[in-house]
Parts: C-alpha cells; structure tokens; sequence
C-alpha cells in the first residue's frame, strides 16, 4: 500500500471525500436521491483521478488526469451550489470552501506540470 501522507492533494481530496460520503448521506436520509448520487459520484471522483495521476504512465498522462480531476471539481461545484440554493437541503458551504482550496492547488499541478 501507498504512503500519501506527505502528498497535500492527495490528502485534501480524501478528506474532502469522507465529507461529501456524509452529505450525502444525509441527502439521502431527506429522500433526495438523485442530487446524492450525482454529487457522490462527482465529488468522489476528483480524490480517485488525482491519486491515480501518481501513477501516470508520462507526463501527458499526469496532466491529463489532474485535467480530468479540474472536471469533477467544476462538476461538483454544480451540483453543491444547486443544494446550496434549493430550499430544504443542507447547508452545503464547508464543502464549497474545500473544494474552492482543491480547485486552485489542481489548477496550479497542471500549469505548473505544463512548463
């Protein structure tokens, strides 16, 4: 097994993982389904593509999955602003916070990785 600790990105986007997984947790407890599965899937996805770019074959490899995590960020970005401005649903504005942080560290991997 991996040893990530000392990898900030990889760490956030786990952490920021375990959150969504409780969020959506409680979505589903609501009985809103749908919003959960696709917020799920989504926010879950980011922390998946970026630890999988640790093991990228080349560095187009690299830069094209942390390109497929920037994806998922703007996909979960979505998805939290609709809870965010549906009546009814939880406050979702932690989230929004972390994954504001994990949006710009991705952005600055890819520009960094592209010189």
């Amino acid at each position: 097994m991996r040893d990530d600790k000392d990898n900030l990105i990889i760490d956030l986007t786990f952490k920021f993982a375990l959150g969504i997984i409780e969020y959506c947790e409680k979505l589903e407890s609501d009985r809103k389904f749908v919003l959960a599965r696709q917020l799920l899937k989504s926010g879950t996805s980011i922390g998946a593509n970026s630890r999988e770019a640790q093991n990228a074959e080349s560095k187009a490899d690299f830069i094209h999955k942390f390109k497929v995590a920037a994806k998922e960020v703007d996909e979960t970005e979505y998805w939290l602003m609709l809870c965010k401005e549906s009546k009814n649903y939880p406050d979702p504005d932690m989230l929004l916070e972390e994954l504001r942080i994990i949006s710009r560290i991705i952005s600055k991997i890819i520009s960094s990785s592209k010189r």
